[in-house]
């Protein structure tokens, strides 16, 4: 009876600890926003919803500001990083789980992993002081003699390549959040039951096809996942990002251009906002961030759920 009674006690016990951890970040998230909302309600009665959203003006002098610019400096980045780092971090983890002789997968998944630990001001100061030169140099202005010249193409490449632009902090950002897509795809990608994949080669199936119709389908919740986790990376980060992309608080209609985002306008100004409205304001932006934020990995986790229950059936 005792041992039993003990049990029980090591058992509620248990149980509450594990819900108050769990229930803890719940607070903690309530908490984040409320202060959020808090600091910036002076912004808000001042801006309004909409009008800040849509208006472009920042003007810390004449105590006029607006999200507009940041924000699609946020998107533009994201997208663009996006594009450069899934196709990439897929091929690198098909390679390493089917592609690779043995000697090197150990290697190359170090790599992966290494590129994760680097802080994210190293990458900024290697953007700026080493991507910037090669990319204003070289790269951009290729970009511009090749794809430049295509009618529908020729927008976004308009411009004087300078380096510091979109197309630069895009491919910084690339670079960072591979790592996360690649090493959660190549988990995914070895959860494939080997006796599938060596059916299908008994079939006669080709290392493509085995990989497109096989590999893929089984795992695509894992990569979806990866890309949900990158995504949020790429929103939030800041110090590479600032290095590289110029604090322009205009819409940018070209990759060349300088832009800012949300991240990089709260670390650049932060610390310069003299007056109660400019700091609201940017407990304003944080607040966008935040709801962005939300609401990107709220529409991931509802796909992934629709698709798990999808794939289930």
């Amino acid at each position: 009876m005792a041992t039993s009674n003990k049990k029980n006690v090591l058992d509620l016990s248990f149980s509450l600890i594990t819900a108050v951890a769990s229930l803890s970040i719940i607070f903690i998230i309530v908490g984040i926003f409320w202060i959020l909302v808090r600091e910036s309600a002076p912004a808000i009665h001042k801006f309004g919803f909409i009008d800040f959203l849509i208006s472009t003006e920042w003007n810390p002098v004449k105590e006029l500001f607006g999200a507009a610019a940041n924000i699609s400096g946020t998107f533009m980045t994201t997208a663009l990083a996006l594009l450069f780092a899934v196709p990439t971090a897929i091929g690198i983890a098909i390679f390493v789980t089917e592609v690779a002789p043995n000697f090197l997968k150990g290697p190359v998944g170090i790599a992966i992993e290494l590129l994760a630990a680097i802080p994210s001001i190293i990458y900024g100061m290697w953007g700026l002081f080493t991507l910037a030169p090669i990319m204003s140099r070289h790269i951009e202005p290729f970009l511009q003699k090749t794809l430049g010249k295509l009618p529908v193409l020729e927008v976004l490449f308009r411009g004087t390549p300078l380096g510091i632009d979109i197309l630069t902090a895009s491919v910084i950002l690339a670079i960072m959040i591979i790592p996360f897509t690649a090493s959660i795809a190549r988990d995914s990608f070895n959860l494939t039951p080997a006796v599938v994949k060596e059916s299908a080669y008994a079939l006669g199936a080709t290392q493509w096809e085995v990989v497109k119709n096989i590999v893929l389908p089984y795992s695509k919740l894992g990569v979806f996942g990866g890309i949900v986790l990158s995504l949020g990376r790429a929103l939030g980060e800041t110090m590479a990002v600032a290095f590289v992309l110029g604090n322009n608080h205009k819409i940018a209609t070209s990759f060349l251009d300088a832009a800012a985002t949300i991240t990089v306008t709260l670390a650049n100004e932060f610390t310069e906002a003299d007056s109660d409205i400019y700091l609201s304001s940017l407990y304003y932006l944080a607040l966008v961030l935040f709801v962005m934020s939300f609401i990107a990995l709220a529409i991931a986790k509802l796909m992934l759920i629709r698709a798990e229950r999808k794939y289930s059936r």
